[in-house]
């Protein structure tokens, strides 16, 4: 493992477990204590979760971009008793941002531990002891490790875009399993692979590609944060062949490499979809010898859990979803959404999934997961169907969808057709209600360096193409789209653009 300060071997790493393990029996962590990582991507991260698991302690992963309140939330709805963070770096102070919060309201946190990169640091002064994290001085520990398989060993946050943010608990058993599934798939395993870390470890997109390329047995390069310019320089001086990230990610990769066939050692860079701008960029990629296949998770049933194969055309292997790295232990069906009856292939409704990598349940929240499921299996959220081979086709979120004219649409069938348009580098519908009744609104970025769109003429082009329950009623020209900050970026608000067209719409008739 190639860290941002060092090299780490397969006997140093488990070396490091040990003392890991003795840090935390020495902290007083036992069986089902939770302790909070907040840091960026280091060995450490990897060492704790590890030593975790042996210990039977559970770790709640933090969200590097967390500030004050959310980091309130995360720790009091866990009842972390040991919070584990660092230095600041970069534009990230964890210290500072705890030194905002008052200990009695997170009362189960006990201390925190800091690991320190800067001998002469001083800390701000904070409401809880803080001790210090030194593995290199840990007592090691060889106890036999009592642990069950089944044990929860990790909580993830979600996003909370629409609800509040409830915390996934995945078992040890799901992680490993689904470890092994994801090497054997995607080729982790194989001779001289590769693997660059560009999520951050905090997430399921981050984490479940590291624990795969550990299970495969491929040297991990893990730099503490995404950045561009390093991700485009590690990809070539590493000879990466495997990597997984947001289409953001690769969007900026793609405009520093802009040579013909920039990594040429690369087999398999996933994506996943977080905005709807990205297909043309992903379609020059992949003619440049970027082999981009589109794919399908979420905390529930982790990161990874499907690709595309790269025999299907290219189009088809740009979508999100594909065949589950499980195989045949992963079962995937779809449910009307109004009948509520299983839908044949081809057919869009909501997508329900059973598989060894499901969640164990939202913490301290039974009824959150019994509505999550149906029959055993985890009732995901989101449209899609089946192709006829079995493989998923993720399409949007149901709460992205709108229903118009009396047809469910997915707004990426209207954006599509406006992004063709000429002056239009990027578009954003949603349902606003106008006369009572719902109808799409569009929110448009221009080219750059280009007139904006004329909107009536936008319309009159549209009237051919598509139909008419599906032609915007308003079309605003905007410099940005908001996004909602997430663990692997930017991710379009859409809940936003409906509050902003609710609020332009009622400005129209004042």
């Amino acid at each position: 493992m190639i860290s941002a300060s060092n090299t780490v071997s397969v006997r140093q790493f488990s070396e490091l477990i040990d003392n890991a393990t003795g840090w935390l029996r020495n902290q007083g962590v036992n069986r089902g204590d939770r302790v909070a990582l907040w840091l960026v991507n280091r060995v450490e991260w990897l060492v704790l979760l590890a030593a975790a698991a042996r210990v039977g302690a559970i770790i709640v992963s933090v969200n590097t971009r967390y500030r004050s309140e959310e980091l309130i939330h995360i720790l009091s709805a866990s009842g972390a008793q040991l919070l584990i963070t660092q230095d600041r770096y970069r534009r990230l102070d964890f210290l500072d941002t705890l030194a905002q919060i008052d200990a009695a309201v997170v009362p189960d946190l006990r201390k925190i531990a800091l690991i320190s990169d800067d001998a002469e640091s001083d800390a701000p002064a904070l409401s809880w002891p803080i001790v210090p994290f030194r593995l290199e001085t840990a007592m090691a520990e060889r106890d036999p490790d009592t642990s069950l398989e089944d044990d929860a060993l990790i909580m993830f946050s979600t996003s909370g875009t629409t609800k509040a943010p409830k915390l996934v608990m995945q078992s040890q058993r799901s992680l490993v399993y689904h470890a092994r599934c994801c090497a054997a798939s995607y080729g982790l395993d194989q001779q001289e692979a590769a693997f660059l870390c560009m999520p951050p470890l905090c997430g399921v997109f981050g984490l479940n590609g590291v624990l795969a390329a550990l299970v495969g047995g491929a040297p991990i390069v893990l730099p503490m944060t995404f950045d561009a310019h390093e991700a485009v320089d590690l990809l070539r001086q590493h000879r990466i062949t495997h990597t997984f990230g947001s289409d953001e990610m690769y969007r900026r990769i793609a405009e520093l490499a802009p040579d013909e066939c920039p990594f040429p050692n690369a087999r398999m860079f996933g994506f996943g979809a977080f905005t709807s701008s990205f297909t043309d960029y992903a379609l020059q990629c992949i003619q440049r010898g970027m082999p981009l296949v589109g794919l399908y998770g979420s905390s529930e049933v982790l990161a990874l859990f499907s690709a595309q194969s790269f025999s299907l055309p290219v189009e088809q292997r740009l979508q999100g979803g594909g065949l589950p790295a499980a195989g045949s232990e992963a079962l995937i069906r779809i449910r009307d959404t109004v009948s509520g009856g299983l839908l044949p292939p081809e057919c869009t409704g909501e997508i329900e999934i059973l598989a060894p990598s499901n969640f164990i349940g939202y913490f301290r929240d039974a009824q959150a997961t019994t509505n999550a499921h149906k029959d055993g299996y985890f009732r995901t959220g989101d449209l899609g169907y089946l192709r006829e081979d079995g493989s998923l086709v993720f399409e949007t979120r149901m709460g992205d969808a709108m229903r118009l004219g009396g047809h469910l649409v997915n707004p990426v069938e209207i954006e599509d057709v406006l992004k063709q348009l000429p002056g239009i580098h990027e578009a954003h519908v949603v349902a606003s209600d106008i006369n009572g009744q719902p109808r799409p609104v569009a929110f448009v970025v221009p080219q750059s360096n280009q007139q904006p769109p004329d909107i009536r003429e936008v319309s009159k082009i549209l009237a051919p193409l598509i139909a008419s329950f599906k032609i915007p009623a308003r079309i605003w020209v905007v410099d940005d789209i908001p996004k909602t900050e997430g663990t692997n970026g930017g991710k379009v608000s859409r809940a936003q653009l409906r509050k902003m067209a609710q609020e332009w719409l009622k400005f129209e008739k004042e």
